[in-house]
């Protein structure tokens, strides 16, 4: 994992133009994905001081995205965590040893102690992840989520510094 640079615009939007990924991820994220589109972003994510964000280098292409994204207000000591992965790398166990160690960073570094994911109901892999590193399934939106026409439950996942750290040891 590593920030983004501008020359990873060309890799991550062949990576990232994929209906699959955009399926279970919010609509901000575009289909199709663009060279614009990827510029914009690596453009966005250089101004994001407060939030973690990175890619996968792999073979020295993104090949996806993670980030962590702080909460304001009451929320202060909250985050969202968020990621997608290109589909040529599923199934290696990438992500779930990239929100590990996102938690981690965010545990260890910031003043956060409670990280969070909305995760559509039409997404078991993303869930497994999130089982996989500690977060506890905390509520199910019903119907909350309208994607591609069809209205999707949003399933809340929750991991709380004090629960990292008794599995951390």
């Amino acid at each position: 994992m590593r920030p983004f640079k501008p020359d990873d615009a060309e890799s991550l939007a062949r990576h990232a133009n994929n209906a699959a990924i955009a399926r279970q991820l919010r609509d901000e994220f575009p289909h199709p994905y663009t060279l614009n589109d990827a510029r914009m972003f690596i453009e966005r994510t250089s101004q994001k001081m407060h939030d973690i964000i990175f890619t996968f280098d792999i073979h020295g292409e993104a090949c996806g995205g993670i980030a962590i994204t702080g909460m304001k207000d009451v929320y202060r000591f909250n985050a969202e965590i968020g990621y997608w992965l290109s589909e040529a790398h599923w199934g290696r166990g990438i992500m779930t040893d990239a929100v590990g160690r996102m938690a981690d960073l965010a545990f260890r570094y910031h003043s956060w102690t409670r990280l969070f994911a909305g995760v559509f109901s039409s997404n078991a892999g993303s869930m497994r992840v999130l089982e996989k590193n500690g977060f506890t399934r905390e509520a199910i939106h019903r119907g909350a989520v309208k994607k591609e026409g069809e209205y999707l439950d949003e399933l809340v996942y929750a991991l709380l510094k004090k629960d990292w750290k008794r599995r951390r040891g």
